[in-house]
């Protein structure tokens, strides 16, 4: 069956009754509980801007870990493994979406969080990789962030296709399982990373992403988008120590990085690949010229807000 667009929901959302939207948060809990309870692995197309990559995926949760492993079929063999959502090893660089920052562990997705941002439905039923799936729809109830369309395996829970639409509905993100099996359990060799895939060195120093932390600050933020993670590093490279915030909302999430000019010469920039912008701008503060870039899944116009709301706290480096 063909998926319900998110747009049809959009112009008759008035219709939907409150149960539908209870509906709608227990299945993003049972969402949230399979990929931490539920083994896997199957083949899935990822597309984006028009172009098409397709992936494996071995997912085995075993004696309280996850681990996952992904590998690009399509071009170089590109490749990624993660445990409990940390990543341990990348071989090329993954298509932006499908990779992570090395200390991202994975997040509980919270349904009663959720409502708050998105309008909750249940829209219909459909198939996808020969598996009875229900249709979710989380729709933005500001221009602050984008909509959801989730094909949920019925057995499992697990998503079996994802959709992220603007919003005007056009597609920005495809996500789609070809083949799925939950029965067989992954096996070793399964998860084992290939010689190519290099192990990512995890920074482990507190220290240094408690003082990002306290030193940034951003005057605005969309409402719902709290700081989860901050760090600190010296780029091996140009020698500088860049700041790194991540925010999210439980669901959509964006980085912030600031790193001093040292009197380099920077033309603001702005680009949007599919669902993913980077906006970069120039920020004069107490210690000297910064760039400040905002890179997620966020519209454009939320980035270039953010990204200038972005101030320092002289205090906090004294």
């Amino acid at each position: 069956m063909r998926a319900i667009p998110l747009l049809t929901l959009l112009l008759g959302g008035w219709f939907v009754v409150p149960a539908h939207a209870d509906e709608a948060q227990d299945w993003l809990t049972r969402l949230g509980q399979a990929e931490q309870q539920q083994s896997f692995h199957g083949t899935f197309v990822y597309e984006r801007n028009g172009s098409f990559s397709t992936h494996n995926i071995w997912h085995r949760v075993q004696d309280g870990k996850v681990r996952e492993r992904l590998l690009q079929l399509d071009g170089s063999a590109q490749e990624v493994v993660r445990i409990d959502g940390r990543t341990q090893c990348v071989s090329g660089i993954l298509i932006a979406g499908l990779g992570d920052s090395p200390s991202s562990a994975a997040r509980a997705l919270d349904p009663q969080k959720l409502k708050n941002w998105y309008d909750l439905a249940v829209i219909g039923k459909s198939r996808v990789a020969g598996r009875a799936a229900v249709i979710v729809s989380l729709t933005p109830r500001d221009q602050h962030r984008y909509g959801f369309e989730l094909h949920l395996d019925k057995e499992t829970g697990l998503p079996l296709k994802s959709l992220l639409l603007n919003e005007r509905g056009q597609l920005l993100e495809r996500f789609q399982f070809t083949q799925l099996d939950t029965a067989d359990l992954p096996s070793d060799s399964d998860l084992q990373p290939s010689a190519d895939c290099k192990t990512i060195a995890l920074d482990s120093d507190k220290a240094s992403a408690t003082k990002a932390a306290q030193v940034w600050r951003s005057d605005w933020l969309p409402p719902g988008f709290e700081l989860t993670s901050s760090t600190s590093r010296k780029d091996p490279e140009t020698k500088t120590q860049v700041n790194s915030l991540m925010y999210d909302d439980g669901l959509a999430r964006f980085s912030v990085f600031l790193e001093p000019l040292n009197g380099a010469t920077i033309t603001d920039t702005r680009t949007q690949l599919g669902p993913t912008v980077a906006v970069s701008r120039r920020l004069t503060t107490p210690q000297g010229e910064m760039m400040v870039t905002v890179v997620g899944e966020i519209p454009i116009g939320t980035a270039e807000r953010i990204a200038l709301s972005m101030r320092s706290d002289a205090t906090a480096t004294k």
